[in-house]
């Protein structure tokens, strides 16, 4: 990652650490609550993002998990053919989230899996609220999945 200084302010406010770490919580915390008290395997970590931070990607996102991942991607091939080189793109600032929740508390990280640290999501409004409430949607939809490489195939991308 650049320095802050050399970092555009839309990169700054989009990929700063917090931003990224409460995102990778919201999903933790979801992706736990929806596979019976199991943490998120990390490399999922890096699903999320990509997911998440790409307005028409966020926008196109279902509003439940009643929306299976599988239909999502044929439904949408132009977005997810963008996701491999966005998720690369990405992989220095999720690793930075990472970092920033683990130092922080707002991340533990246990036997290999990411566990939201919090209980409860913070209330949150604007566009904050929107990133937040889609990392838990995607949570709780990969969390759906047996096998998180079943996940990267669907969206084909490689752990």
């Amino acid at each position: 990652m650049a320095d802050w200084q050399e970092r555009s302010q839309a990169g700054a406010a989009y990929l700063n650490p917090a931003l990224l770490a409460a995102i990778q919580a919201s999903a933790a915390r979801a992706y736990e609550a929806e596979h019976g008290g199991r943490a998120m395997v990390w490399p999922l970590s890096f699903v999320v993002a990509p997911l998440v931070l790409h307005r028409p990607t966020r926008s196109a996102l279902p509003s439940s998990t009643r929306t299976h991942l599988p239909k999502w991607v044929s439904d949408h091939p132009a977005l997810v053919a963008g996701l491999p080189s966005r998720s690369k793109s990405l992989i220095p600032a999720v690793r930075e989230g990472l970092r920033f929740g683990l130092r922080f508390d707002l991340l533990a990280l246990e036997n290999g899996r990411v566990r939201a640290v919090q209980p409860r999501q913070p209330r949150t409004k604007g566009e904050l609220k929107e990133l937040l409430r889609s990392a838990a949607l995607v949570g709780r939809w990969i969390a759906k999945s047996e096998n998180p490489s079943t996940v990267f195939a669907l969206l084909g991308m490689r752990p």
